[in-house]
Order: C-alpha cells, then structure tokens, then sequence
C-alpha cells in the first residue's frame, strides 16, 4: 500500500471541499483533496443549475399561457419535452465542465481519487490503495438524498432529482413526495411542462415556511396549480404494469388510488458520512452519528478535523458552503491557530412561482430571542402596484421587528421578486440595521420593492421604540 505524509487531506471535492482546498492552500503546498464520486459539484451536476434551467423553460411556458390577461392571444402553446431536457443537460454540462476546468488546474499531487475511510483520528485509507497521514482533515464529503423504506416499492419507478435531468423525454405524470425545496421547484416545473403531478407531504411542511400565515397562502396558490397534501396520508405503493399505484385518503378523507409513471422522492437529504468509519476518528458525534462541530470555526470538538458543506448537514445552500469551506480550510492551514469566521445573515431563496424566500431570523428564533417583545408588518401583493401591471400581485412578505431597539431582525416572504427582494433585506439584517433607517433608504415608483415600504411602514407602525420599552419587555418575558 502506497504511504502518504500531508498537513491537509480534504475529503470531497465539491463547493466547501474546493473551498476549503484554496484557502487551506493559503498556508501550506503540502495537501490532498480526496474524491470518491464525482468532480463538479452537486450545485452544477444535479442541484441550482440543472433545476433552474428546467425551471426557466417551466416558467417559458407558464408565461406564454398568460398572454390573455394583457389581451394577448398565442395560440397553441406546444412543449417539446425531449428539446426542454436536451437544453438543459447541454447546459449543465457547461457549468459542469467549467468546474472541472478548476480541478484540472490543481497540481496532480494535490489529487487523488477514491473513497476515504478512517483508520484512526490522522491515517485514512483511500480505495484500500493509499494510505494517508495527515496531520489535519477537512470533512466536506457532501450529501445524497434520503429515500423512505415505503417509497422503495416503487422499485425502478422510483427517481431522485438526479434522474431527472437524464431522462431523454418528459413523463406523463409523477408523484413528488416531499413538498420542500428540492421537491416544489422540481414539481412546480413538471407541472408547467404538462406533467400531471401531484405532492404528497408529512407534518405540514411547505419548503423552508415558517411563518403560518405565508405557509397558509402558499399552500393555497400551490393547490391551484396541482394537488399538495403537506401532511398526506399514503395507505399503500404498489408497482404495477402502468407504473406506481398510490391510495391515500384524498381531501374529503376517502380513500383514493392514482398510478403514476414515476414517484419523485424529495424527501431530504443525507451526510455521505456513514461509509467512512468516522467512529475511529474519535470525535463527539450527535444522535444521527454525525459530528459536533462549531459553526463559527467549522472544528469539530477540540480536534484537528473540521467539517463543511452538506457533510455537516446545517444548512444546505451553496453560499453557505463555500463560506464553511473557507472558514475550515484556513482553520486546517493555520492550525493549531484557530479563528472564527464571517457568518453571514441566513437567507434562501426558493425559485417557485411565487417565489419563497426566508431572510434572518425566522419567526419562531425571533420569539425565542424576543420573548415576545417584537413585531411584525405584513404587505399582500395582491393589490400592490408594480405587481398588478406585470399579472404578477399573488404573495405576501411579513417582515419582523424588535420592541424597544426598532432593529430589523428578519422576514419571510412568499411573492414576485422573492429573489431580489431578499437580497436588500438580508443586507439590512446583516448591517443589522434599524427599520427606520430602512424606510430613509430610496423607494423608485413603480417598482415591486414598493411593497416592502409598505410592509416596513406597517411594521414601524406596530412598534414602540425607546429604551423604557426594552426594560418592560425584559420585565414582562413571554408575550409582554
């Protein structure tokens, strides 16, 4: 077996394990990014850029069929399934392949593939090939989706996302079970493209919504388009010979049977952890068997590992990634020399129609932190005029904010512009600033973001401001 001394093994080369590589790079030449599966990320291969390309073409189609409300006959709208899918592999193959340009790039010593395993907390063996002994590790291993038992009957009618950008021609139908992120914006795109699709969920759940009132609209809009049950109840799957029989208990509580070409299975994602005997490595892991770890410095424990990316099972978004990667590649150089690192405002965008899009705290956090002591202001678009002319006034935005400071401390919004939108407020929440400071930014008329002078205005309306305020509120807790 082949025997290899670095100061840095990173294992898994996509967004956080390329990341950490650059910044780790930063502080030592002897190093080794490790990868088992495939170069160009999840992002380019099967995740943001695929997806948004079959949105688009969703969207293409979507808008076309709208020209009567502006008086605009056009015609017979006719979706080439097998064009839509050639267009969009044609493209992810672009991002894909200027990803592997980077990893061409890299020095051939800095590359070595295969599946890594640990031996103890320094020795990995790669592929039973290679042995490595690094003084430090970077876990950036990624993720793979998570597949119930009960969907397994589907047997080769079951797909994950990945499938879905191979297939050569679009289905006539397909159940998504897992109306998240990955599960709405695949099933809304279908949809749109002529599948006949219907999503099935368990416990209430619409994407990342946690605000009640948004959660209720956006199940409301959703259903106008094709049947989501977020909290369905599936009696029986079954694999026949036209395809995947489901029965559930439909809205009326009967029981109901629909076959499908496909089952979609949306429902979250997994670490790619449990293949790495990551119990030798010695380190304090959670009930999932995955690693404590610090969020600021990405260490896990008191050791000389760190972990980012989807590894670590936080916050599966690419920007959040490549920031985790850079914090623990730079932590892995520099070791024993550990920092924090920048953590910005959490925001997420979801590319529906509406578009879904959360920014700071959640309603929930801000409770727990405000004890009750903040308020909210809330706009429809409904009404709202930008999005009146452009046939695009469906969503709501509610915005939330703290008694006594006035400080602007999150939103969530489901509406036109969501991705936009929440750009601007999530640059307040991280300048951390007030939601009078806010209104004294420039509102242009007329435009989308009109809508959130409204919902700021309404929100300043509700709260009280003054350091007497602070003191009653931390008198009064809960609810005060």
């Amino acid at each position: 077996m082949d025997r290899r001394k670095v100061d840095v093994a990173i294992i898994g080369a996509g967004t956080a394990g390329m990341g950490a590589y650059r910044a780790a790079r930063k502080h030592t030449d002897n190093l080794v990014l490790i990868e088992g599966a495939h170069y160009g990320t999840t992002c380019a291969r099967v995740g943001c850029m695929p997806s948004k390309l079959l949105i688009a073409a969703a969207d293409s189609a979507y808008g076309m069929t709208q020209g009567p409300v502006f008086g605009v006959d056009p015609g017979e709208v006719r979706i080439d399934g097998k064009a839509v899918l050639e267009r969009v592999r044609r493209e992810r193959d672009r991002f894909v392949g200027f990803v592997q340009e980077t990893i061409d790039e890299m020095p051939e010593a800095h590359r070595l593939w295969g599946h890594a395993r640990f031996v103890d907390a320094h020795c990995l063996v790669v592929d039973e090939k290679v042995e490595v002994v690094a003084d430090r590790v970077v876990l950036a291993t990624g993720s793979r989706p998570n597949i119930p038992g009960f969907l397994k009957e589907a047997k080769d009618r079951l797909i994950v996302n990945d499938d879905i950008f191979e297939w050569a021609e679009l289905p006539a139908s397909v159940a998504v079970f897992g109306p998240g992120v990955i599960g709405l914006e695949l099933g809304q795109a279908l949809s749109r493209l002529g599948v006949r699709v219907r999503m099935f969920g368990v416990g209430g759940a619409v994407g990342p919504i946690r605000d009640k009132r948004i959660r209720d609209y956006a199940l409301t809009t959703f259903n106008r388009e094709f049947p989501l049950d977020p909290d369905a109840d599936v009696k029986a799957v079954v694999c026949t010979d036209n395809g995947v029989a489901i029965t559930f208990a439909d809205q009326h509580k009967d029981e109901a049977t629909e076959t499908f070409d496909f089952i979609l299975a949306a429902t979250g994602r997994k670490p790619n952890l449990d293949q790495m005997d990551i119990q030798n490595a010695g380190l304090g892991l959670d009930e999932r068997g995955a690693p404590l770890f610090n969020q600021y410095t990405m260490r896990c424990g008191d050791s000389h590992i760190f972990i980012a990316g989807d590894a670590n099972n936080d916050t599966p978004l690419l920007h959040e990634a490549a920031d985790e990667g850079r914090i623990a590649g730079d932590n892995a150089g520099r070791y024993p020399d550990v920092r924090a690192g920048l953590r910005r405002t959490p925001l997420a965008v979801v590319f529906t129609d509406p578009q879904i899009a959360t920014v700071g705290l959640t309603i929930d956090q801000v409770d727990e932190r405000c004890k009750g002591c903040f308020a909210v202001g809330e706009v429809s678009f409904e009404d709202q005029g930008r999005s009146r002319v452009i046939a695009r006034n469906r969503g709501l935005l509610r915005v939330y904010g703290e008694q006594g400071s006035g400080q602007f401390l999150g939103a969530e919004m489901f509406g036109p512009a969501a991705e936009h939108i929440s750009h601007l407020l999530a640059w307040s929440a991280q300048r951390r600033m007030t939601v009078n400071e806010m209104l004294d930014m420039p509102f242009y008329h007329p435009v989308i973001e009109e809508g959130v002078r409204t919902a700021l205005r309404a929100l300043n309306r509700n709260l009280n401001i003054g350091p007497e305020v602070i003191t009653r509120c931390m008198d009064c807790g809960p609810g005060g």
